[in-house]
């Protein structure tokens, strides 16, 4: 029981940014960072790429169905506690990636590590809401997506870079590196910040807390918004290599500056919800990320019916779309756990979990319905972005 506590605690009630930052960071890297060494990994272990990529898919089963779980946990037994758990199999797990012998036992533990990390991508979200206001939580929100927007761009380059100068297993070995130091981090200075006595009573509840919540106007209102707005461009992450190699003839070296681009667009529109969250409401400043998508949605759409597609109109079109998503995350997510302040994990889970969920199918009709094309992508952007304005709209008469 000593790592529910700590002597470097003290009066601490408020856990240190910079740690949320890393504890929330883990999850997504460890799905990014060991990208560029599947090929290598698959030479190595004699399996096909097919087989390998098993390790992508199933890391995102993972991460959306373990984020069911620690919602509720957290709410009932602190957010400590569960966090230290989830950190402690995500950093076992990747030791047990970076030796793993055969597929069978890394794919294995690539689904554990997945599970163990999300606790991170739950709960840090959770601890910035436990305690704060909506607005000074959207604020500190609005950074965490600016650092979710930074790993996925910068993860895949540093995987590369390692793989190519030291070995196909310095990836995974990474991994286990951030996971031991953010694991030690924690056990020293994150304190306990679910301090709702109501919610530490309550008995452990999976269905009629979920089912509470997916009965609230307010948080369908926010959850549905912000997976349509922020998870639709994962349909054009799917399509997007092909876009730009096939149909627009440019280089995979190319391609790799279009997408720290297109990832410092929602960058910049977390940098633009921080500035907002303080000046206007949380569902207002959800109105112009959503708005912001649909411009940049019907651009990139126009762009195809015309004929005008290029490096530059899908560039400029889907940057704009992605300055919406990255506004929209914060002021959605803020509003979602905001929903019920005896349900702060449970709503962080279950939003993160609706917002996989989407992502997913959205990458599943983009790679079914014409593959490689364009207007299906587009077709799932502006969709989404009309779709999320109007869920908005409905739900805002009852909330």
């Amino acid at each position: 029981m000593r790592l529910l506590t700590s002597p470097l605690l003290g009066g601490r009630d408020r856990a240190p940014f910079l740690l949320l930052v890393a504890l929330t960071a883990c999850g997504t890297l460890g799905m990014h960072v060991i990208i560029p060494a599947l090929p290598a990994t698959a030479r190595a272990l004699g399996i096909s790429i097919s087989t390998v990529q098993l390790s992508i898919t199933l890391y995102l089963v993972g991460l959306a169905a373990g984020q069911l779980v620690y919602g509720p946990l957290s709410d009932r037994f602190g957010r400590r506690p569960v966090l230290l758990l989830g950190m402690t199999l995500f950093t076992i797990a990747s030791a047990v990636t970076a030796f793993a012998p055969n597929a069978g036992v890394l794919i294995g533990a690539r689904v554990l590590q997945s599970i163990g990390g999300c606790a991170g991508l739950v709960l840090g979200r959770a601890a910035v809401r436990d305690g704060s206001t909506p607005d000074k939580a959207a604020g500190q929100l609005a950074l965490l997506t600016i650092v979710m927007a930074v790993v996925p761009a910068l993860a895949p380059a540093l995987g590369g870079y390692i793989t190519a100068f030291i070995h196909w297993r310095a990836s995974y070995v990474l991994l286990v590196a951030i996971g031991t130091v953010t694991l030690l981090a924690a056990v020293l200075v994150l304190p306990e910040t679910n301090r709702d006595s109501a919610s530490r009573r309550a008995p452990l509840s999976f269905g009629r807390g979920y089912a509470r919540l997916l009965r609230s106007r307010v948080f369908l209102g926010f959850a549905l918004t912000g997976a349509l707005t922020t998870t639709a461009f994962y349909g054009f992450m799917a399509a997007s290599p092909f876009i730009f190699e096939n149909r627009l003839h440019r280089s995979t070296e190319e391609v790799g500056v279009y997408y720290l681009i297109l990832m410092a667009g929602v960058g910049l529109g977390g940098v633009a919800a921080n500035r907002l969250s303080r000046r206007v409401s949380l569902r207002t400043g959800l109105r112009l990320a959503n708005a912001m998508g649909m411009v940049g949605a019907s651009g990139f759409m126009l762009a195809e019916l015309t004929g005008h597609l290029s490096v530059v109109t899908v560039v400029a079109s889907v940057a704009i779309f992605m300055i919406g998503a990255g506004m929209a995350s914060p002021f959605a997510l803020a509003g979602s756990v905001s929903a019920n302040p005896q349900a702060i994990g449970a709503a962080s889970g279950l939003y993160g979990f609706i917002q996989m969920g989407y992502g997913m199918l959205c990458t599943i009709v983009v790679e079914s319905w014409s593959p490689g094309t364009v207007l299906p992508v587009a077709v799932i952007l502006l969709a989404s972005s009309v779709a999320g304005q109007g869920v908005l709209m409905w739900t805002g008469r009852r909330a």
